[in-house]
Formats: C-alpha cells, sequence, structure tokens
C-alpha cells in the first residue's frame, strides 16, 4: 500500500506551514516545490531534522522540479503572489493567473489521478482556472477558502463569549472576499443557536470583522499575508481527503444549480473523502440570505469572466 503521496506547490509561508502541519499529522510523504532554488530543499530539510524531535516518519523532499511530484495522491496549489497592504484579491488575478495555468499542467503530466486543492487567490476564480486547465471532474479540484473564513468567525465568536473554540460551529457561505456570507443562523456554541448568545449588533460586529480578517492581518504584517490559519485548514481539508473521513466542511466547490448557481466555484459545505467532493449540501435560506449569496455569485462570476477562458 505505502504512504499516500502529497505535493505542495509554492515553499512559501503558506506551503512550508502546510508541509509542516501536514509532516506533523503523517498524512503521507511530502514533496515541497518552488522555483526559487534551494529554499524548498532547505525547508524540506529542516523539517526533515525535527523528526526524530516530533516523532514523524514521513519524508519530505525540496525540489524545483515536478518530476518528483510523481503519482501524487493530493496536491496543494499555493503558489502565487501573496497580498501587499492595499491590494484586493482581484489585483492579483492576471499575475496569478499565469502561475496558476502552469503549475497546473506541470502537477497533471505527473500525476493524472490526484486530487487537487487551490490556495491561490483569487481563490475562487483560480480554483476555475485549475478545472479548466487540468480537465478533471468537478470532485477531483476545490479551494480552500471556507475552512479558513469559518475559523475566523469562530475564533471571534469565541473571543467575545470567552469560551472554547472547540465548541462553536460556524457557517460561512460564498466566495472568499468582502462579499462572503457568514451564517449566523446556522452558528451555534455547543448546540446553542448564536441568535440566543450574542445580540445582533454583536454578531453584526463579528461578521463585519470575519469578512475583513484577511486584510486586518496584511496590513498589521505590511509584507505578506496569513499563513498559519490558512495552512492549517487546508490541511485539515487534506486529512479529510486522505483519510476518507466524510467530513462536511466548508470548501469552494463546483455549483451546477446548487444555490441557484451554475458554472461557478464557490464556498459551500461539502462532504469530504477520497473522492474529493463527494456530495454539495444544501441548507435552507432565508429571501435575504438569499439575495447575500446571490450578490457573493455575482462578484465570483464577473472575476471568473475576467480570465477571458
Amino acid at each position: 500500500m505505502g504512504r499516500k503521496k502529497i505535493t505542495i506547490v509554492g515553499a512559501g509561508n503558506v506551503g512550508a506551514t502546510a508541509a509542516h502541519w501536514a509532516a506533523e499529522k503523517e498524512l503521507g510523504d511530502i514533496v515541497l516545490v518552488d522555483i526559487i532554488e534551494g529554499m524548498p530543499q532547505g525547508k524540506a530539510l529542516d523539517l526533515m531534522e525535527s523528526r526524530p524531535v516530533e516523532g514523524f516518519d514521513v519524508t519530505i523532499t525540496g525540489s524545483n522540479k515536478y518530476e518528483e511530484t510523481a503519482g501524487s495522491d493530493l496536491v496543494i496549489i499555493t503558489s502565487g503572489l501573496p497580498r501587499k497592504p492595499g491590494m484586493s484579491r482581484e489585483d492579483l488575478l492576471q499575475k496569478n493567473k499565469e502561475i496558476v495555468v502552469s503549475v497546473t499542467k506541470s502537477v497533471v503530466a505527473q500525476s493524472p489521478e490526484c486530487i487537487i486543492i487551490v490556495v491561490s487567490n483569487p481563490l475562487d476564480t483560480m480554483t476555475y482556472l485549475a478545472k479548466a486547465v487540468s480537465g478533471f471532474p468537478k470532485n477531483r479540484v476545490m479551494g480552500m477558502a471556507g475552512i479558513l473564513d469559518s475559523a475566523r468567525f469562530r475564533v471571534f465568536i469565541a473571543m467575545e463569549l470567552n469560551v472554547s473554540v472547540e465548541d462553536i460551529q460556524a457557517f460561512v457561505l460564498g466566495g472568499h472576499g468582502d462579499s462572503m456570507v457568514p451564517l449566523p443562523r446556522y452558528s451555534n456554541v455547543a448546540g446553542i443557536p448564536l441568535t440566543q448568545l450574542l445580540s445582533k449588533e454583536k454578531i453584526d460586529k463579528v461578521v463585519a470583522r470575519t469578512r475583513k480578517a484577511g486584510g486586518e492581518i496584511v496590513a498589521l504584517l505590511k509584507t505578506g499575508s496569513a499563513y498559519y490559519s490558512p495552512s492549517a485548514s487546508v490541511i485539515q481539508m487534506a486529512e479529510a481527503i486522505l483519510k476518507d473521513k466524510k467530513r462536511i466542511l466548508p470548501c469552494c466547490a463546483y455549483l451546477e444549480g446548487e444555490y441557484g448557481l451554475n458554472n461557478i466555484y464557490f464556498g459551500v459545505p461539502v462532504k469530504l473523502g477520497s473522492n474529493g467532493v463527494e456530495q454539495v449540501m444544501e441548507v435552507s435560506l432565508t429571501e435575504e440570505e438569499k439575495a447575500l449569496v446571490q450578490k457573493s455569485g455575482e462578484a465570483v462570476r464577473k472575476s471568473i469572466a475576467s480570465l477571458n477562458l
């Protein structure tokens, strides 16, 4: 049987930290790929040397070429330019488009049976692009955003209520950006609806902070964007797929009519297992929530259209 094989493209902060979480969970052998010579090799070796201390037995290899990624079960694409202060995710579109096209082609040539998770921004658009370029079925190409957005929502709720994050379930739909749709009605603390624990005013404040959470970190760091939370989020997806856990997680998935949206990648709750996105879970929405979802859908659609595919 052997171990699973995971390729992480982009050995910057998100990619290298994802390799760290994946190695520590012993999810499989890892290949870290980057165009910068020596960087993925150095980070891989550094991580390898932490194995005796942390007690994990997977191999981490760094490479500047794709040959070493051959036969990967899962490929995580993090490559692309990070956001700078004042930059929207959309500003990155044209620059990251060429990167994602070339990475996807290289990956698919070596691992035609893999499952792809995209982390590059603008997320929904780059995931759409990866599906178009790979020619893969929709279940094998997805994007990481919803877990991160809901994790941010959960942490802000925990801070507000001074309770453990473990007992908080939060629900976020929509595109990864300012138009995302956090749904307080489907969010709860140990089963108690959020709407019973926080006033509408406090909930609105938490929702607003969730929408702008990525930008808040970009503004503080000044030279880069978030990486601990995005990398942890993508590895939660990886674990669900590689261990066939059938977890229900919010992910960026291809929609064909669900939530009234078609031919679009969009953040929705899905069942994640060894076949990738095994099911899109549809929940009933109020008219107000539906309007917010449509608005977010329009924003994503506009971004996808600007790819000129």
